[in-house]
């Protein structure tokens, strides 16, 4: 799920907490940010929201950094705020979301930490919040640094095809599949695009003050005083500047600013405008702009979503998790305490005893004995003689209690 999530529409990390809330209450994840000053403001807000949240990043001194990865690896239900630095040589399997706060450089980057989510084979999510501001950011710090011509080339091509990928108004897998030379010839149905497809607009008129208004400014103003003009807005640097005299002046009035924010970011996107490279955040046309300013090409945008409402109640971790029948969940609950009492006594990560595909098919199956316990996928001979015992109990007080109580009723 990528959405967009410019500062007028809300916090991202308000977004995020509902995220976390409805869907992976209790379940590992990681949210990546692109800096540390980030990683450490959401991780500390996420632990006031009553979450076990911790920060990674390589400023961290090396033995906070090293508890704060041990305690993700070996406990359950902590998630790690991080900056890219984190999760090489990472394998927890049941890591349940992977989320960002900012756009990724590359899909490259965007595919290689997604892919730490779900790695025992169960479902997990993707979900990103990006902004305009990301899009300036991720562009100055390119142009500003120290790397050639050649590679800054590449790198930029890099991040037009992130920007593509996240503005896309058609299947995600087959367009990142595609991206990687392989092919998919229907729709996943699972991806956002795909569960809830995007509204597209005709956005040619607005594109076209939008890109006027750039030039007749002088090509170095950033994208919010060019909203103010747009919007006709009363400012003295407006004023001073005479950009109140101006044919563009005031000619936006019919949308907001949050809905000229969205327009100035899909045209940053698309190539139409370019960021500054002295660093300013200035924007200019670029030659893929003009055939739009003469009205020789028409433009299609993507309608954002309107920012969703803060919900305050909490949804129960029944209603989230696929099995069916409360007492199946309260078996997966005991599985779970049964496991993380072994591998605490043991010094491991809880996936080391078992991991969670495996305790979601012995829920399915209850075996009631050694026998059947060594058909579930992922007890092995040495597991099933270490930890047999322990789960096939369980299994049996579980099913008793179920039996009492059926017959009590």
């Amino acid at each position: 799920r990528i959405n967009q999530s410019d500062p007028a529409t809300g916090s991202a990390r308000e977004h995020l907490l509902r995220f976390i809330r409805a869907e992976h209450a209790d379940d590992a994840g990681i949210v990546y940010c692109l800096s540390r000053k980030r990683v450490e403001e959401t991780a500390e807000w996420l632990a006031t929201k009553n979450l076990t949240a911790l920060p990674y990043h390589a400023g961290l001194a090396n033995n906070v950094r090293a508890a704060n990865q041990s305690r993700f690896i070996n406990e359950e239900g902590v998630i790690i705020v991080a900056t890219i630095a984190f999760g090489m040589g990472i394998d927890k399997p049941n890591v349940r979301f992977v989320a960002h706060l900012n756009l990724p450089k590359s899909v490259e980057a965007y595919y290689q930490e997604t892919g730490r989510a779900g790695r025992d084979g169960l479902p997990a999510d993707a979900w990103m919040r990006y902004g305009l501001q990301d899009v300036i950011t991720l562009r100055q710090m390119l142009e500003a640094g120290d790397a050639d011509d050649t590679h800054k080339r590449v790198e930029r091509q890099k991040l037009d095809d992130m920007l593509g990928l996240c503005e896309l108004t058609t299947c995600r897998r087959q367009a990142l599949l595609a991206y990687f030379a392989e092919t998919s010839n229907q729709p996943c149905g699972n991806c956002d695009t795909c569960l809830d497809p995007p509204e597209t607009w005709d956005a040619t008129v607005p594109a076209q003050k939008a890109l006027s208004c750039v030039h007749r400014t002088g090509q170095r103003f950033g994208v919010n005083y060019l909203i103010d003009v747009l919007l006709g807005k009363e400012d003295e640097r407006i004023k001073r500047f005479g950009h109140d005299t101006l044919s563009t002046f005031g000619i936006g009035k019919a949308s907001s600013a949050n809905e000229w924010r969205g327009v100035f970011r899909q045209l940053i996107a698309r190539g139409l405008l370019a960021v500054d490279i002295e660093g300013h955040g200035g924007l200019r046309l670029t030659e893929a702009s003009r055939p739009v300013l003469r009205g020789e090409e028409p433009l299609r945008l993507r309608r954002d979503a309107k920012p969703e409402k803060t919900k305050k109640t909490k949804v129960p971790r029944e209603a989230r998790h696929p099995f069916a029948r409360e007492t199946d969940q309260h078996l997966w609950e005991a599985l779970r305490t049964r496991r993380r009492e072994l591998a605490a006594a043991q010094g491991v990560p809880p996936y080391v005893v078992f991991h969670d595909a495996t305790l979601a098919e012995m829920v399915e199956h209850r075996p009631q004995t050694l026998n059947q316990l060594a058909r579930i996928s992922g007890v092995g001979e040495r597991k099933l003689a270490a930890y047999g015992d322990d789960f096939v109990g369980v299994i049996r007080e579980h099913a008793d209690a179920v039996n009492e109580l059926t017959t009590a009723t």
